[in-house]
């Protein structure tokens, strides 16, 4: 799977995939299970590298203490809001706003596409960020949105 990123706009952000073949029905249900999954752990605020305590612990953390009234002190990072996911032939595209979540949620995403991707769904590739010329966004298109 080929990973390209384009103009970022956090809070306007299109992120598009190119399959091998038109998707199946099954094959769109995990792509979708993927987006609505990492968009709702970003909506409570998961990718939130303030706070990682257990990576910056490193790789013995038996025994280690949690401080859990740690994220009382730091910024909230949600993310905001996500349209439906849509396909047109080859293509996959769905619209976010990320709000203030941390950038450590793309990767979260590139690293559960590309296993998707190698066990079930052939994604050539993956573009975040910027329009597509090959499907153009109409950006009209307001009611498109949803408020999940």
């Amino acid at each position: 799977m080929e990973v390209q990123f384009r103009e970022f706009n956090p809070f306007d952000l299109w992120i598009w995939l190119e399959f091998e073949t038109t998707p199946s029905s099954m094959e769109q249900q995990y792509i979708e299970e993927v987006f609505n999954s990492w968009f709702y752990l970003g909506k409570l605020g998961a990718f939130n590298a303030e706070n990682l305590q257990v990576q910056d612990m490193g790789v013995d953390i038996s025994y280690m203490e949690y401080n859990i009234e740690m994220s009382d002190h730091i910024m909230m990072a949600p993310m905001h809001n996500m349209a439906e996911f849509q396909y047109e032939g080859t293509w996959g595209r769905c619209w976010f706003d990320l709000g203030t979540s941390d950038l450590i949620s793309l990767d979260i995403l590139i690293n559960s596409l590309n296993q998707l991707s190698k066990e079930y769904v052939n994604i050539n590739k993956l573009i975040i960020g910027g329009e597509n010329e090959d499907w153009r966004v109409d950006r009209r298109q307001d009611a498109m949105f949803s408020d999940n």
